[in-house]
């Protein structure tokens, strides 16, 4: 076998995950295809076999993934974090005197309404929805003499800016930390070469050089193969 299907959500900070990745099959001279797909669409492709390789899921959240696959790796550790425009306390010493406002994106926002059942300080202040295509440039453009609050995941192309702080919280309301693993269908694992599968199996990324790859393609305008090889290469991070 030497054509292989990677799979991998219709987003910047995946096309970069996944074009690392690639550079490892490339080196196994695999013929890599590209599939990119919304979360909706991601089972059916999986159930359908249109995947072979996919990065990444995130576990255990996307466990529901991961029939008939075998999980592999750790490339980096996803969280979903409070960050503010400023250094602030705790979150739950936060209330709307400190907050002008709060950002996230449309997936979080149920998770968002939960966290904030448990901060009653934080339930008055105003939250601005903001999709995630947008939301670089939202808070790039907030009100730099009031503090915000940004919610979402964590690697992203604002972390690699000096733009948000993140925000202590000791009781972890919007999750705990989890794991970027790829899942390869198992017949595909049982007919490539089994040293590939092994170097899959220890590649890490970081968190650092996810949001760099995030923020070179999102921001940038980066191809993502380009920030790949960057990464390789070690030109994505100063040294």
């Amino acid at each position: 076998m030497n054509t292989i299907t990677l799979g991998h959500l219709r987003d910047t900070l995946h096309a970069g995950c996944a074009s690392a990745v690639a550079r490892v099959l490339d080196a196994y001279e695999m013929d890599v295809s590209f599939v990119d797909a919304s979360p909706e669409e991601l089972p059916d492709l999986l159930a359908e076999g249109e995947i072979d390789l996919l990065v990444s899921a995130w576990m255990p959240r996307d466990r529901h993934l991961a029939r008939g696959m075998r999980e592999i790796g750790q490339l980096y550790l996803p969280v979903y974090v409070w960050a503010a425009t400023k250094p602030v306390g705790d979150i739950e010493t936060l209330g709307a005197q400190e907050i002008a406002r709060i950002v996230t994106t449309p997936p979080n926002v149920a998770r968002l309404r939960d966290a904030l059942a448990n901060l009653p300080a934080l339930q008055a202040v105003p939250v601005d929805v903001v999709d995630d295509d947008d939301i670089f440039d939202h808070v790039a453009g907030l009100d730099a003499g009031a503090t915000s609050l940004v919610v979402l995941a964590q690697p992203h192309a604002l972390f690699h800016t000096d733009m948000l702080h993140v925000v202590n919280d000791p009781a972890h309301r919007l999750g705990a930390e989890m794991e970027a693993r790829m899942l390869v269908r198992d017949a595909t694992a049982a007919c490539v070469d089994s040293d590939m599968i092994d170097e899959l199996s220890e590649m890490m990324l970081g968190n650092k050089v996810m949001s760099a790859l995030d923020y070179a393609i999102r921001v940038e305008n980066v191809d993502p193969e380009e920030a790949a090889e960057a990464w390789q290469r070690g030109r994505l991070l100063p040294r």
